[in-house]
């Protein structure tokens, strides 16, 4: 963690945190057993998607229409970039022969940013176009404003533009929409970003630390004892409420970034940042707005947990992500209310 100057409490404090608040993804996993029909509840149910696809198209067009008026909120210099990006071909919208599947963004001082999509007219593609903006909108900010040196921003706050514009989104959603199913799409969006990238990462997180630990201690880290830490922990992460399947032990062996140590943690802290920052920016108005952009426009300046701390959100405290179970409280609550509504 030394080379991004984050203090070790950060990562005492996620994890701590996400303990606190594991009561939250047991009520999860109930709910889930409940929506799907189930007697039992496997990990490889968790993959079913909980709510069918809704039967709304939205094409490019459309797409980029509702992201433009979802990031209303961050002002009208930031929707006149988000416009820039749209009008002026920064993208690569359609699936093609040979293409790249998936989506990012990326960038080369001086020049614009450039996004891959593959975009297929679905509410997910909605929620890609807007992730992969905000990407861009980060980098573009930052390269107007930052010299060569400090033009790249960390990893540690790589995912947060990203993932704000994504709350946004939702929030302009379902404040738009009457359709149940739209609705129903939409908190099971956000519900998912929670569970798989603050839970699920931490999880992580807990298994990376845990393991390093076991080999400062003289251990040997043999792929038996790596598999009964795993184990463990989706017992514990998961609760009684899920048949945690005895192969899942083995999952560890191929999680990519478990090959880059200490890594994983900063999606969840991401996250949390990301929907701290959007509930201040929704409540607050302007002055939330301004210490946002700044942070866009600072690059690597400053050290990541400085950047976010004038932003708005102090990191080296259990806060943000305490703010963040709080909101998956709040979708959850609302998605028990949805699910509980007569399909007309």
């Amino acid at each position: 963690m030394s080379p991004d100057n984050i203090p070790a409490s950060v990562y005492e404090n996620l994890i701590s945190a996400v303990h606190d608040k594991l009561p939250l993804l047991h009520r999860y996993m109930e709910m889930r057993k409940r929506a799907l029909g189930l007697s039992e509840l496997h990990m490889y149910d968790l993959h079913v998607p909980l709510v069918p696809e809704t039967d709304s198209k939205f094409p490019y067009d459309r797409s980029t229409k509702m992201v433009e008026e979802a990031v209303a909120p961050l002002g009208t210099q930031y929707q006149a970039a988000v416009h820039e990006g749209i009008t002026s071909r920064w993208t690569d919208v359609y699936e093609t022969q040979n293409k790249s599947s998936g989506a990012y963004s990326w960038g080369v001082y001086d020049v614009h940013p450039l996004m891959l999509l593959n975009h297929q007219d679905t509410l997910r593609d909605v929620f890609t176009l807007a992730h992969e903006m905000g990407h861009s909108i980060h980098t573009y900010l930052t390269f107007k404003n930052q010299p060569h040196v400090y033009a790249n921003y960390t990893l540690f706050v790589a995912e947060v533009a990203s993932t704000l514009n994504e709350e946004l989104l939702a929030d302009y959603m379902l404040k738009s929409s009457d359709d149940r199913s739209v609705k129903l799409a939409v908190v099971n969006h956000s519900l998912e970003q929670v569970r798989t990238t603050l839970y699920r990462q931490t999880m992580f997180a807990e298994f990376e630390k845990i393991a390093h630990e076991r080999a400062e201690g003289g251990e040997a880290l043999t792929a038996d004892l790596l598999s009964e830490i795993h184990f463990n922990l989706n017992k514990l992460y998961h609760g009684d409420g899920v048949n945690v399947d005895e192969q899942i032990g083995i999952e560890w062996a191929r999680i990519p970034h478990f090959y880059r140590s200490f890594y994983v943690y900063k999606y969840a802290t991401g996250i949390s940042s990301a929907i701290a920052l959007s509930q201040k920016i929704l409540q607050e108005g302007q002055p939330a707005v301004d210490r946002y952009l700044q942070f866009l426009s600072r690059g690597s300046s400053m050290y990541s947990v400085d950047l976010l701390r004038d932003a708005g959100v102090d990191v080296t405290t259990p806060e943000p992500v305490l703010q963040a179970l709080d909101s998956f409280e709040k979708r959850l609550d609302e998605m028990e209310e949805l699910l509980a509504q007569p399909v007309s």
